[in-house]
């Protein structure tokens, strides 16, 4: 049984919204084309919780995700986009710094 706070990593990927179903989740991770913590997996049922960081492709990009919460459901998008911080994603460029 999984720890508290913890979740099967297909499922998480399905629930995050980076799949559309679960079965394609399942597929990547067993594919070895997902990595959490910098280490290949290719079971579907690890467990992943708040703190990992998880390396997958999606849409020919490379995603770099750290998993903020496990999440109970499949819900909305921005529901979904609480569930982990894109690592991936540069600062917004702003402010004089870089100005001649």
């Amino acid at each position: 049984m999984a720890e508290a706070g913890r979740i099967r990593i297909d499922k998480w990927l399905w629930q995050a919204r980076f799949f559309k179903s679960r079965t394609l989740a399942a597929d990547r991770v067993a594919a070895g084309a997902v990595r959490v913590n910098g280490q290949r997996i290719s079971k579907p049922a690890h467990d992943v919780g708040p703190g990992d960081v998880l390396t997958f492709a999606q849409g020919g990009e490379v995603r770099v995700v750290r998993m903020i919460a496990p999440g109970t459901r499949r819900g909305p998008a921005a529901e979904a986009r609480l569930l982990y911080a894109d690592l991936g994603e540069l600062p917004a460029a702003g402010g004089p710094e870089g100005a001649d």
